[in-house]
């Protein structure tokens, strides 16, 4: 069950990063449910958990807006519309995750899977950024820290 939900997260990453990516070229186009379809099919015989995945593209997507309101007080020295458009999607799909399935999903498989994520699709960097700002957040979440 790990793997096959660890490569539904890349499948919702993929789709999300396309929507956005061609949303923000202003194709109108662009369709949410099509690239997921398309994406899905494409794994259909190694992916058995469709409904994660689904549930977290169209979560993610339905909340971008409050899920970066969640996330800008916490790197504030790293706008979100600065940062690289793969770690805004890991970003916004693991505060998804952590705030509306945690039941889910353990929080610390939830951040190692988007720090993975992060060193397979994100910059050298990357990992670390997420880990940290992902911590962060998590502690907030939970009264362990005061937000700036």
């Amino acid at each position: 069950m790990a793997s096959n939900r660890h490569l539904g997260r890349i499948i919702a990453l993929q789709t999300l990063y396309e929507y956005d990516f061609r949303r923000d070229l202003g194709d109108s186009s662009a369709d949410l449910n099509e690239i997921l379809a398309r994406n899905l099919d494409r794994y259909n015989e190694k992916i058995d958990d469709k409904t994660f995945v689904e549930k977290l593209v169209r979560g993610v997507a339905k909340s971008a807006k409050e899920l970066d309101t969640k996330l800008a007080p916490v790197a504030p020295e790293w706008p979100l519309n600065q940062i690289a458009l793969i770690d805004h999607e890991l970003l916004r799909m693991a505060t998804y995750e952590l705030s509306k399935m945690a039941k889910l999903v353990p929080p610390k498989v939830v951040i190692n899977e988007a720090v993975e994520l992060a060193k397979s699709f994100g910059s050298e960097n990357s990992s670390r950024f997420i880990n940290g700002v992902l911590g962060t957040l998590w502690r907030q979440m939970n009264g362990e820290e005061k937000t700036k």
